[in-house]
């Protein structure tokens, strides 16, 4: 009996231990349900978050996408066009100013000469018509202004070293010292150039060369300062008193002179056969090194059958206009011609072909003076 009591108590024992496990365990995995439950339903809206992020993202991606594909199509467009893309770059509304620089005015055109009227309607603001055999003046317009003469100058650079008897055959070199330092003037003699002083003399009396004229009186024995006051003392000794030179070639617009003293110059340098074959020379050609450079007349009218030249000389600066000089025979005359300050190329040559004409057109005895 009591050992029956025993293992009932066992079994009761045994029992109650199961049930107490089932009890303590049933709390923990209830604990557990309930924390995956917590957990799971956590990381659902990360996932959720990270799928709206994702959505998000994928059309900014496109967009990225696109702005580099135009990018990329702007940039091989303008390497294919570089032009429209300066103009593009351009404001639409700009506006091009175009300026005309002007005119420089000369001496004479600033002192109103170019206004006055003459019988003949010539170009030059300065004319006068001289008998050079009987010293009768026939034609005279503003003979006494007193202007730049330009390259006239050298008729008074040759008279200077002719009447020096140098000899014509010494060679001279051209140097920097002969490059033009007044105006842009443009020249065919190189520096180092090697010329006889007659070559020297063709080309500055035949074309006006300034390098040739300059190197002729740098060359003068007592240098050049010497050879100017030569200049301006022989212009005294004419008498030519409207008369000032600073320089042999003419570039300078202080160079100046008046038609009645030109008509000096002429008449004194016609005497001089030097002078007078160089001068009216068509053209002539010079041996430079291993070239032969040809230069011609700088006046056109010493090539024109019209016309009997003895003595001529041109000039031109932008402050003296165009002028001209000569001795030519005219209907059986000698006649000295002077223009000065012409506007035009071609208008100092038409004047002399207007007075030609009209001398031509006169009876020897029916000739007056003018002006």
């Amino acid at each position: 009996m009591i050992a029956s009591c025993l293992r009932h108590r066992k079994t009761l024992q045994v029992l109650s231990g199961i049930v107490l496990g089932l009890a303590l365990a049933l709390p923990a995995g209830h604990a557990a349900a309930s924390s995956s439950k917590q957990t799971s339903s956590a990381k659902r809206p990360v996932a959720a978050k990270q799928s709206e992020t994702r959505k998000q993202a994928k059309p900014r991606t496109v967009q990225r996408k696109q702005v580099q594909a135009r990018t990329k199509s702007q940039r091989k467009q303008v390497a294919q066009k570089p032009s429209q893309r300066k103009v593009a770059s351009r404001p639409s509304t700009a506006t091009v100013h175009r300026t005309v620089a002007a005119t420089r005015q000369s001496v004479g055109q600033q002192m109103g000469l170019r206004s006055s009227d003459d019988p003949l309607d010539l170009n030059s603001s300065v004319a006068l018509v001289v008998d050079q055999s009987t010293g009768e003046v026939l034609f005279s317009k503003n003979d006494s202004a007193i202007l730049p003469i330009a390259s006239l100058t050298k008729l008074m650079t040759g008279l200077v070293v002719a009447e020096a008897n140098l000899p014509m055959d010494e060679i001279i070199t051209i140097t920097r010292d002969d490059v033009d330092t007044y105006k842009g003037s443009s020249s065919r003699l190189a520096v180092g150039a090697r010329l006889s002083r007659g070559e020297l003399m063709h080309l500055s009396l035949m074309s006006s060369e300034n390098r040739a004229a300059h190197a002729l009186g740098r060359t003068f024995p007592g240098g050049m300062d010497h050879f100017v006051h030569l200049m301006n003392l022989k212009a005294r000794e004419l008498g030519m008193t409207d008369t000032h030179y600073v320089e042999p070639t003419g570039l300078h617009s202080r160079n100046r002179s008046s038609a009645r003293d030109l008509a000096t110059l002429v008449n004194v340098a016609y005497e001089q056969p030097m002078l007078r074959d160089l001068s009216t020379s068509p053209s002539h050609a010079v041996h430079v090194g291993k070239r032969t450079l040809t230069f011609n007349n700088s006046n056109r009218l010493v090539r024109s059958s019209d016309w009997d030249i003895g003595l001529q000389k041109t000039g031109y600066i932008s402050e003296a206009g165009r002028c001209l000089v000569m001795q030519a025979n005219v209907a059986g005359r000698q006649l000295i011609m002077v223009f000065l300050d012409a506007a035009g190329s071609i208008s100092r040559a038409q004047d002399a072909e207007r007075v030609r004409r009209w001398v031509e057109m006169q009876h020897v005895g029916e000739l007056r003076p003018q002006g």
